[in-house]
């Protein structure tokens, strides 16, 4: 610890809980720079970028840090408790179809994207888009499209199916990162708009709106001065919930794995149900879904969405952490690959949001349930509320589901457009 990068885990928490309250006081400040830079920067945001700068700059480690794992592992999952513990199903349901049409469009643009992007490359830099056999680019870029449909038990299926050359798999790896932070970044963005993109969507957002208010009424409702017991019982709720569900998780898993072929082999579609990280996160939100049938709802009105806030914040940091914004020009010609696959990936949602009038919610979570998968389409749907995580949650569960299915055609087409 003596020189730079820092590599101590207790030191890059520190950092990064340092950059949160940076964030978090300068945004209360009233004076009119700081107003005005965060009526543009949404809070969120530059949650995201000050850890990425920490990393671009060599101030932290990211690679020898397990500060990513335990937020994903420890804090997401009793996050997910605590931000559904209040959370109302049929107000859930009332919201429509339209989040669904919104991923499974996210889904399409991910896998014509792929393949028009090769197209358009290979216009002006073929070499980009070439090599042979297991170097062949395409079958690198199919771990991309399993990653972006679905997740990283996705992206490994992809791995396995199509065996590209593992020396050259971090360059992939490189896209994938690259890409997805910047994309979220922009989705983040975006969300302190919400309301002028609504109004130029013409979208209809009373279902969203009517689930804040109800949520938001029952909140006050049960609003009381938080005491120490309840702060135990909310940990209780967090904690034990989460061990609950890495234990089932991992039994599920397992159970599946020796079980099925159709999920031990990694190259059938249903490999991803194989995912611990996966059934993790399904249990913990059935668990959180479960209490909201009992008396713990009423530890809404103690603050559980908030502590679960405090450990989404936490988990934006550490992945902004993982973005090294040096990389990003690292292989101009992959990275354009990604560029424009993703920009095809936005302009369909916009166009499919425009006709469908769907809100920016949809689009945004919609769209990171594909691209970001469970840990990151949760974050941003609370950051429109607290109540609309789950809606994140179930969306990212799906792209587990179809992101072998979706990533398999997309490396097909890939394959074709490469030798046109």
């Amino acid at each position: 610890m003596d020189q730079l990068p820092f590599t101590e885990d207790t030191v890059i928490f520190g950092l990064l809980c340092l950059s949160l309250g940076f964030v978090f006081y300068t945004s209360s400040i009233k004076t009119v720079f700081w107003k005005r830079f965060y009526s543009i920067v949404p809070t969120v945001l530059m949650c995201y970028l000050l850890p990425a700068i920490m990393a671009s700059t060599g101030l932290i480690n990211e690679e020898a840090s397990n500060t990513y794992y335990i937020a994903s592992r420890y804090l997401l999952p009793a996050a997910l408790i605590l931000m559904t513990l209040s959370i109302d199903l049929k107000a859930i349901f009332n919201l429509g179809p339209k989040a669904l049409i919104m991923f499974l469009t996210g889904t399409v643009g991910i896998i014509i994207g792929g393949p028009l992007a090769i197209l358009i490359v290979s216009i002006f830099s073929p070499e980009t888009v070439g090599g042979a056999g297991f170097d062949a680019v395409w079958r690198g870029l199919a771990t991309i499209a399993g990653s972006w449909i679905g997740g990283g038990a996705n992206q490994a299926a992809m791995l396995e199916v199509f065996q590209f050359n593992q020396e050259k798999y971090g360059g992939m790896v490189l896209i994938d990162i690259v890409m997805a932070n910047v994309w979220m970044a922009i989705i983040l963005f975006g969300i302190g708009r919400s309301n002028k993109i609504d109004a130029w969507l013409k979208a209809d957002n009373s279902s969203i709106e009517e689930l804040k208010e109800k949520v938001t009424a029952h909140t006050k409702k049960i609003a009381r001065v938080t005491s120490l017991p309840d702060f135990i019982m909310l940990l209780f709720y967090a904690f034990a919930g989460a061990g609950i569900a890495h234990f089932v998780g991992h039994y599920i898993s397992e159970f599946l794995e020796a079980n099925f072929e159709v999920i031990r082999n990694k190259e059938k579609m249903l490999s991803s149900l194989g995912s611990k990280f996966l059934w993790m996160v399904v249990v913990a939100t059935f668990i959180g879904i479960a209490l909201s049938f009992t008396k713990a709802k009423n530890y809404e009105g103690a603050g559980a969405s908030k502590i679960g806030g405090v450990f989404i914040y936490i988990l934006v940091a550490t992945i902004g952490m993982k973005m090294d914004l040096g990389r990003v020009l690292e292989n101009p010609g992959l990275i354009l690959i990604g560029l424009i696959w993703i920009s095809i990936h936005a302009l369909l949602l916009i166009l499919v949001a425009k006709l469908i009038r769907a809100p920016y919610f949809f689009l945004a979570v919609g769209s990171q349930a594909n691209v970001g998968g469970a840990a990151s389409a949760p974050v941003v749907a609370a950051e429109f509320h607290p109540s609309l995580t789950s809606v994140g949650i179930l969306l990212a569960v799906f792209g587990y589901v179809v992101g072998t299915a979706g990533a398999y055609i997309c490396a097909l087409l890939m394959e074709v457009a490469s030798q046109m």
